[in-house]
């Protein structure tokens, strides 16, 4: 399957806690942008779990196989010694090597291309009464299609970080040559950084970034410091992609805390059903959605974490109206 088919279909998992609300508000959204799209509801997670004992099932796994890729809301993690996480199971069983996370404001523009199959979430762990050890795998194969990933983006951009540690892991000697090499066959400028020493620059001097790419945990970590610089968790959106799926979901949690009051940030979902759109091909609708998304938040339609009184469907609504008047 490619992500440009004539036939758009996409596996819409709401998940728990928040992600039904602000999926709704994703969807209100793509229907007001004209977006011609075949969803296929698929329900997993914690209310599965609740349900049936299991929060994804294999024949779950199936099924979103047969669409082109997946819109996902949050996923609450159950109180289950066994569980395993279902979007480390869809990222794995769908072989999403590539998570990218832009980060953009009126100042600001910055993305970070994640690696999102192996590092530290390789899921190669042992635990036991007087010892836990997690097996940290950095592969040649891992390393050089992202690395490949984040030079075709920074080709198009100004120029690569490449964020490692391997002064203390040995491991990062491989992902820091194959970038590096990597970045040399594109001709693309780059730099290499300490992670700790871009963890203080991305608080200090986030306009010295423009394309940083890293291995998973890191870039799970650094992408939610970079959502703190530019406003919040709820503004932001990511992609997950691979050779024949993908899958796009806002990079905050499910918020129990919050859960039903209807106060959730949709915005990080809406740019992430935007994204959907692009890979769709369908990029004068998602550049639409974008420029509803920064006309509302110019307006100062906001939800209160971003120190505004407005409801979830409200801000959902608003950026609906802004693409109606831009038909």
């Amino acid at each position: 399957m490619s992500g440009r088919g004539a036939e758009k279909r996409v596996a819409l998992v709401k998940g728990d806690g928040v992600g039904p609300e602000v999926i709704d508000g994703a969807l209100a959204v793509l229907e007001a942008a004209g977006a011609d799209l075949e969803f296929v509801p698929v329900e997993l997670g914690y209310g599965q779990w609740k349900k049936t004992g299991k929060a994804m099932a294999e024949e779950d796994l199936d099924l979103v196989k047969t669409c082109h890729c997946v819109l996902f809301g949050a996923i609450t993690t159950p109180p289950d010694p066994d569980y395993k996480s279902v979007l480390l199971t869809l990222r794995k069983g769908l072989d999403l090597y590539a998570n990218i996370r832009p980060f953009r404001t009126a100042d600001l523009d910055f993305v970070i291309v994640r690696e999102n199959t192996e590092g530290m979430y390789s899921g190669v762990e042992k635990l036991d009464e007087e010892e836990a050890t997690t097996l940290r795998v950095i592969t040649l194969r891992g390393s050089l299609r992202i690395a490949e990933k984040a030079c075709a983006i920074a080709s198009k951009r100004e120029k690569l970080t490449i964020v490692h540690k391997s002064n203390v892991l040995k491991s990062d000697n491989l992902f820091l040559r194959i970038c590096r090499e990597t970045a040399h066959r594109w001709d693309v400028p780059f730099e290499d950084m300490l992670v700790d020493a871009a963890a203080y620059n991305l608080v200090i001097n986030p306009k010295r970034f423009d394309v940083i790419v890293t291995t998973n945990l890191f870039g799970d970590i650094l992408s939610d410091e970079a959502a703190g610089v530019i406003g919040g968790l709820g503004l932001c959106p990511s992609a997950n992609l691979g050779e024949k799926y993908a899958l796009f979901e806002p990079i905050h949690g499910s918020a129990p805390d919050i859960a039903g009051r209807g106060i959730a940030n949709p915005i990080g979902a809406i740019r992430s059903a935007a994204m959907m759109l692009e890979w769709f091909g369908e990029v004068g609708k998602a550049r639409m959605m974008e420029e509803a998304v920064e006309w509302t938040l110019a307006q100062k339609v906001a939800t209160p974490d971003l120190g505004g009184s407005c409801s979830t469907r409200e801000v959902a609504e608003a950026i609906s109206k802004r693409l109606a008047w831009s038909d």
